[in-house]
């Protein structure tokens, strides 16, 4: 090959890209003789543009690829869109444009994006979650879980925004009110379709512990989502009723400091008496105004009314009184709890703002409780913390043994049951949108809910769709609603919710598999799963992820797929993060481009003033926050491709910060990416043009085995292979990206000052070539393969074997040692590597800049340490 002597991205990507597709360079079929190995990251939603927290997450799964390819396995590495879901319902309605159409054109703009970055995913397998032949099968699947008793359908307390006429997903609630709308949320009772995920709560717990490729931090926080406790059930008579309240509490030692028990406004009795209790019904219709998730409970003001009920404390006989408060959710639990207020931080200041009485039933030694003010202490549960003010033979127990013996009263006595809950609820899979997968069910008069027919699947949305009104336009389609029951022929009508966009993405690497499959599954399945390496956000660890790993033991279930866990290896990247630029009016901050403000930096780098570069005016640096679009403080992927290429991006997010860390962009760090990206085609080109090239022998270099080499040349040699060496565990074990660009940079510079004057060193200077181009291709592929072929290869640098150690050229002839006196540096001596400790003893003491700090006093003892130092003893 012809090689110019610039490098042009543009024309070197193109021709690669084309050179890619003539080969068909990316499809991969099954091959039981090879190791497999199942790359991915989350597949995108289809918003129509890539931002650069996209080109890190996908470049980081295209390095892994790559690299595993040239290791010698047969990889998959799919892509796909997660393309159902609100904004392109939003979209539609705005653009007056069906969603199908807004997000086929997405797809095809992204599709482009994702081929000039010269990703090397399999689009053969390209699937979108919108297509009725993907989602025909998860309609067949939800059949099938009916059918084992997994679905039900019940009434549910959700965010209901009453004029976008929707259940709204916590996140989309702002300040308790709807996120597009604008009206306050209320809490509403609506019938929901729900997965039984909590019968697999004690195995999704337990499993977490064969996660050994997962984050300790995403296990934990699977764990504390699915929420395992075990306490004890207790029921309070109710005075004047002939009925129980029964509250859960994994705090039986605490049972005698009880003073009152909250229920949610939701509970029945609560809605018993407010029947009778304007206040309390006022009350109670305040409280359908919060959400309905823990995080939006907690973080509002805990209020409460009294319902003038009250329960009789099982062993004390006291009563306490029943409140409502709009911290208790109805679906957590029973909806009642007991308040603790000497031992719980949340009821104590509830207490201390309704005079609720303020008991202390533990102690700690030689700290003082008081119902005045709140100290962390009063909550522990360690065994520093002894009962008091009890009484049934407790005071003195540390708080284990209080729990034991509480519980086994509470249970002699017949008021008490132990039990184990969970945090986890089962997973509400309804939504009332039109853009997603219909829920396949037919309600009938007579049969009632009765799944739709295998064999009329899938149900599919109707194609053109009236937004005219503010409810989803299956439940205003009286033509798409109407159907037979498949039971008894008669009238009935289709269910209008559709799935949750989570169904979808719990199961479409198993599609992957298969994508072209006349069932959800085949024998492809058996080979590929389950996916070795996943990639994507930390943000998407409980939700997801849980329900993905929930999916894939119901399919194993069912027969569909091997093992019981879905992904291996999980990584988790870091988001992009970059600074932000604001001015402030009133109340008001308006966000500027980072490349429309110019900024003076001080001594550190930081920032000394910054200003508009239009009228001058001073502007205020936000800090490094996270890229979005609100802040504007993003970059277009395109526009760098278009003058650095893809290869500069992608080295750039490779170089500048471990994976799992988060990146700050700096346009002088794409800069240098790019410098070096020239830099190394210049030393290829250099190379090539000095002298005719000399044949490879087995995967490495002409270089003679027994040859006499140079110190020069045997350094290099020895750089080199300490390089392959840290770069192969960079990748390998670590996936730190980062340090394997840097030592490759180190073995740049080497090579740069290296002078390849003879045969030995010319033929060492292909070899470092070859290993930099090679070692370099997962990162920037499309400049590798350029200078692949022009260092005389005519396959693809993606299918050449990975360079080996050479531990023969790691042997060194001497080494470098520190000498110090009395642990001071005082100097450096070279002695032969196999030197014995007397021969580096007389070479330390020889040295004259040593002997001088000795001076003429006696040397008590001297230190070797092995390859690193001699310390001598004055």
């Amino acid at each position: 090959m012809t090689m110019e002597e610039r490098y042009q991205p543009a024309s070197v990507e193109h021709a690669v890209r084309e050179l890619w597709e003539a080969r068909d360079a990316f499809r991969v079929q099954e091959d039981a003789g090879r190791e497999k190995f199942y790359c991915l990251s989350m597949l995108p939603y289809p918003s129509g543009r890539l931002h650069v927290g996209h080109v890190r997450n996908y470049t980081i799964g295209d390095v892994i690829a790559r690299y595993r390819r040239m290791r010698g396995a047969n990889v998959l590495q799919p892509i796909g869109w997660d393309a159902f879901g609100l904004p392109a319902e939003n979209a539609a309605i705005q653009n007056h444009t069906p969603p199908a159409a807004w997000t086929d054109r997405n797809i095809a703009e992204m599709r482009g994006q994702l081929k000039r970055m010269g990703f090397a995913f399999d689009w053969s397998r390209e699937l979108a979650t919108c297509d009725p032949e993907y989602y025909r099968w998860e309609q067949w699947f939800f059949a099938r879980l009916f059918e084992k008793g997994l679905v039900y359908r019940a009434r549910a307390e959700v965010n209901w925004d009453p004029v976008d006429q929707t259940v709204l997903a916590n996140e989309q609630v702002v300040d308790g009110r709807g996120w597009r709308s604008g009206a306050p949320v209320e809490r509403r009772e609506i019938p929901q379709w729900f997965l039984r995920i909590t019968d697999y709560a004690d195995e999704l717990l337990e499993d977490l512990e064969k996660l050994d490729g997962w984050p300790d931090e995403v296990r934990t926080m699977q764990r504390n989502w699915i929420g395992r406790s075990a306490g004890v059930e207790i029921s309070f008579a109710l005075v004047g009723r002939d009925e129980t309240l029964e509250v859960f509490t994994t705090r039986p030692d605490t049972f005698l400091g009880v003073s009152a028990i909250v229920i949610a406004a939701g509970h029945p009795l609560a809605t018993a008496m407010a029947e009778q209790d304007a206040r309390l019904a006022a009350f109670i219709e305040e409280c359908r105004h919060g959400g309905v998730s823990e995080a939006a409970v907690e973080s509002q003001e805990k209020r409460g009314c009294p319902t003038g009920l009250a329960a009789v404390h099982p062993l004390s006989g006291e009563r306490l009184p029943i409140w409502v408060a709009n911290f208790v959710l109805m679906h957590y639990g029973t909806g009642a709890v007991m308040t603790v207020p000497g031992h719980d931080r949340r009821d104590f200041e509830f207490s201390r703002k309704y005079d609720l009485p303020i008991r202390q039933v533990l102690a700690r030694d030689a700290e003082h409780w008081s119902m005045e003010e709140w100290h962390d202490w009063y909550a522990r549960k360690d065994d520093a913390m002894h009962v008091v003010n009890t009484g049934h033979g407790m005071d003195g127990l540390t708080h284990a043994e209080a729990v034991e013996r509480m519980s086994a009263l509470l249970e002699e006595r017949g008021c008490g049951k132990r039990q184990t809950q969970y945090r986890l609820r089962d997973w509400g899979v309804s939504r009332q949108r039109y853009w997603g997968c219909p829920i396949p069910i037919v309600h009938c008069g007579d049969c009632g809910a009765v799944p739709v027919p295998d064999e009329e699947l899938p149900v599919r949305l109707p194609d053109t769709p009236d937004f005219a009104g503010v409810a989803s336009p299956l439940k205003t389609d009286v033509e798409w609603r109407k159907t037979k029951c498949p039971h008894c022929g008669k009238e009935a009508e289709r269910e209008t919710d559709t799935f949750d966009t989570f169904f979808e993405s719990s199961w479409y690497f198993v599609r992957y598999c298969s994508p072209d499959a006349r069932a959800m599954t085949d024998e492809r399945a058996g080979y590929w799963l389950p996916v070795d390496q996943y990639i994507g956000g930390i943000e998407h660890a409980v939700l997801h992820l849980l329900y993905a790993r929930f999916f894939y033991k119901c399919m194993r279930d069912a027969g569909l797929v091997p093992g019981d866990e879905p992904f291996t290896r999980l990584l988790t990247q870091g988001m992009v993060v970059a600074e932000t630029f604001y001015r402030e009016e009133g109340a008001r901050r308006e966000w500027f481009n980072r490349g429309d403000v110019e900024v003076n930096r001080d001594d550190k780098g930081g920032t000394a003033a910054a200003r508009l570069k239009t009228d001058g005016g001073a502007v205020l640096c936000g800090g490094i926050e996270k890229m979005s679009k609100s802040k504007n403080n993003g970059v277009d992927p395109e526009a760098l491709v278009a003058r650095y290429g893809a290869d500069t991006l992608r080295l750039f997010t490779m170089f500048a910060a471990p994976p799992e860390q988060s990146l700050e962009w700096s346009d002088a760090g794409v800069e240098g990416a790019s410098r070096f990206l020239r830099r190394l085609w210049r030393l290829v080109h250099a190379h090539v043009e000095s002298s005719p090239l000399l044949p490879s022998v087995s995967g490495g270099s002409a270089l003679a085995r027994d040859a006499v080499l140079s110190d020069a040349t045997r350094a290099l040699r020895r750089k080199l292979n300490e390089t392959i060496r840290r770069v192969t565990d960079d990748y390998e074990r670590r996936h730190a990206f980062n340090t394997a660009v840097a030592a490759n940079m180190e073995l740049v510079n080497e090579l740069s000052s290296f002078a390849a004057d003879d045969a030995d060193s010319r033929a060492l200077a292909d070899e470092v070539l070859e290993a930099v181009v090679r070692m370099l291709a997962p990162i920037v592929p499309h400049i590798t393969q350029r200078l692949w072929e022009a260092l005389g290869h005519e396959h693809l640098v993606m299918d050449a074997a990975w360079p080996e150690v050479d531990e023969a050229a790691l042997v060194r002839d001497s080494i470098a040692l520190v000498v110090q006196v009395n642990g001071k540096l005082r100097g450096h001596i070279a002695v032969g590597a196999e030197a014995s400790r007397e021969e580096i003893e007389a070479a330390a003491l020889a040295d004259e800049n040593v002997r001088r700090h000795i001076g003429g006093k006696a040397v008590r003892r001297v230190i070797v340490v092995p390859k690193r130092l001699v310390n001598i003893v004055l």
